[in-house]
């Protein structure tokens, strides 16, 4: 099996726009200054003004809404009226930023996991899916963790090395390294290893070849992608977790994080492993695996659609996109 990507490692390190240094250090104390003020408010503030400004965002940020109003129409028209989709776009707007604001107030609180608990509405049933976590790891000496952009996506990792699964996890590099510094500091510092999103494929087999997970984010379109069906509609799909569950016969497990219903605290959410099987066409397994797991996730959003970023432009298309050449061999 054979699988092309357009992008080189000589084009990976170029980077023509690097903006001037002192712009670089401008938005790094900028930011800087972001997240000591969030860091700074109640919970009850925060939340207040996550409300408000997901609120205001719905309204000013007119193509991301319709965006959001044509997703859910496709998705879930069949099931909801017009007022309902309305409403659920614009709990996903305020969901977005309540995201942004925990991810910016958690930094030094996710440092310590245990505290991750503490927030939940039900610690019992959170620590018996932590050790789900942890068993199908250590059953399958790492595994393939895929989380939709649902909820707080970004306390799986820090929970995952709260019961000892150091995850590497795929990231887009930032154009400011002093930003990236700020940003990524406190995901490193609990044992997450940060790699690049760009030409990852080797570190990712390398990860499951010495016996780690994996997560990734994979609900996003991509131009280097498969289509298979999300929500009923063909949807450009990353194929890598499907390639890794195939040449190492790990399972791929999604999982996701959302917000309870008092938004205080966090409930979590595992589907079944989904494992590769015997096959005679790589490519055939690959594009079933990559069903299977666009379905897995389509059925937790349901269970949380207010919680997903309908804002994104899951479902657009590419001018002159060529289906991802995997071939078998």
């Amino acid at each position: 099996m054979a699988l092309h990507f357009a992008d080189s490692v000589a084009k990976r390190n170029k980077n023509p726009h690097r903006k001037p240094k002192a712009l670089q250090l401008l938005e790094y104390w900028f930011v800087w200054l972001i997240f000591n003020i969030a860091g700074l408010l109640s919970d009850s503030a925060a939340r207040r003004l996550g409300s408000w400004l997901g609120t205001v965002l719905y309204y000013i940020a007119g193509n991301r809404r319709r965006i959001a109003l044509d997703n859910l129409q496709h998705a879930l028209g069949k099931e909801k009226t017009d007022g309902e989709l309305e409403q659920i776009a614009r709990e996903s707007f305020k969901s977005f930023v309540h995201t942004s604001i925990e991810i910016i107030r958690f930094r030094r609180f996710l440092r310590d996991p245990e505290k991750i608990l503490e927030t939940a509405s039900d610690r019992a049933s959170i620590e018996q899916l932590l050790q789900r976590v942890r068993h199908i790891h250590d059953e399958t000496n790492g595994c393939i963790f895929v989380t939709p952009h649902l909820g707080n996506w970004e306390v799986l990792p820090h929970a995952s090395a709260y019961i000892g699964v150091p995850m590497v996890v795929v990231a887009r590099p930032l154009d400011n390294p002093y930003l990236e510094r700020l940003v990524y500091q406190d995901r490193t510092a609990t044992g997450q290893l940060l790699i690049p999103k760009r030409n990852a494929m080797f570190m990712l087999q390398k990860t499951l070849h010495r016996g780690k997970s994996i997560g990734l984010l994979a609900d996003q379109a991509t131009k280097k992608a498969i289509s298979v069906n999300f929500f009923g509609r063909k949807a450009t799909t990353t194929p890598v977790p499907a390639i890794l569950a195939t040449s190492y016969k790990r399972p791929i497990v999604v999982v996701a994080c959302c917000r309870d219903a008092s938004g205080k605290g966090f409930l979590g959410y595992m589907a079944d492993p989904i494992w590769p099987g015997i096959y005679q066409s790589e490519k055939a397994e690959i594009y079933r695996l990559t069903t299977e797991m666009n379905k897995a996730m389509e059925t937790i959003i349901r269970k949380q659609p207010a919680q997903y970023l309908w804002i994104h432009d899951r479902w657009k298309t590419y001018g002159n996109r060529r289906e991802l050449s995997i071939r078998d061999e």
